[in-house]
C-alpha cells in the first residue's frame, strides 16, 4: 500500500480505530499486561511505522518513553499535531522500519509497538523489519505485532503465523490474540480484516 498517496489524499481509515472501543480495550488490556510489577516510566517503546501517533500518544500517557519512527512526512506532520494537543513527549523521526538504526532510534527499547506495518510489507522486507527491530530491542523486549491474516484483498497483503516466525527467528510467539477492530461498511465486507495481535519474546 502506498501510504505516503494515502495521507496526501486524506484517506486514512485506520485511524478510525480510535474510536473503536472494543479495539481501543484490547489494546489497553495488552499494554497493562507489559506494565504488570512496574511503575511510571515503564521505560523506552518504539511505535514502529507510527503514522499519525495514535498509539504512541497512548503510550506516553501511560507513562513510556515513546520514540515513534514513519517514512511518510504527511502522517509525521499529523503526529506533531497530535502530540502536541495530547501535551504529552514523544520522539518523532523519519526513518524505514526495514533499517531503524540507520533512522536513529538508538536501542534497548523495552516495547516495540506495529499497528499495521509489518502486513503490508513482501516477505524480504519482513526479514529486515524483523532483523532491524531484533538489533535495536532490548534484552527483556516485547514485540507486539498487529497483523491482517494472509488473504486476496485490495491494498493490504496481510502476513501468517510462518512469515512472522520467518522474520523474528530470535523470537518466540508467546500469545495470538483476536483484536476485535471492525471497518466500517462496505469496507468490512471487501478488505475482511480479521486481525491479530502477535505477542513476541526474546528467545
Amino acid at each position: 500500500m502506498n501510504y505516503g498517496l494515502a495521507y496526501a489524499i486524506g484517506f486514512h481509515p485506520w485511524e478510525d480505530a480510535v474510536g473503536d472501543q472494543p479495539f481501543v480495550d484490547r489494546f489497553a488490556e495488552l499494554i497493562a499486561k507489559e506494565e504488570t510489577g512496574g511503575q511510571q516510566p515503564f521505560g523506552p517503546a518504539l511505535d514502529l511505522g507510527t503514522g499519525s501517533g495514535i498509539w504512541g500518544v497512548e503510550l506516553a500517557k501511560r507513562g513510556w518513553q515513546v520514540t515513534g519512527v514513519d517514512i511518510v512526512d504527511k502522517a509525521l506532520q499529523r503526529a506533531e499535531q497530535r502530540v502536541r494537543e495530547a501535551g504529552v513527549a514523544m520522539r518523532l523521526l523519519r526513518g524505514d522500519v526495514t533499517d531503524l538504526t540507520a533512522a536513529g532510534v538508538g536501542d534497548g527499547f523495552r516495547l516495540l509497538l506495529d499497528t499495521g506495518t509489518f502486513h503490508g510489507l513482501l516477505p524480504d522486507q519482513q526479514r529486515a523489519m524483523g532483523a532491524s527491530v531484533d538489533a535495536v530491542a532490548g534484552e527483556d523486549a516485547t514485540v507486539l505485532l498487529l497483523v491482517w491474516p494472509r488473504r486476496r484483498r485490495p491494498l493490504i497483503r496481510g502476513a501468517d503465523r510462518h512469515e512472522v516466525e520467518q522474520a523474528f527467528p530470535g523470537w518466540t510467539i508467546t500469545d495470538v490474540t483476536p483484536s476485535f477492530f471492525r471497518l466500517p461498511k462496505p469496507l468490512e465486507v471487501v478488505m475482511r480484516p480479521d486481525e491479530h495481535w502477535y505477542r513476541l519474546r526474546r528467545r
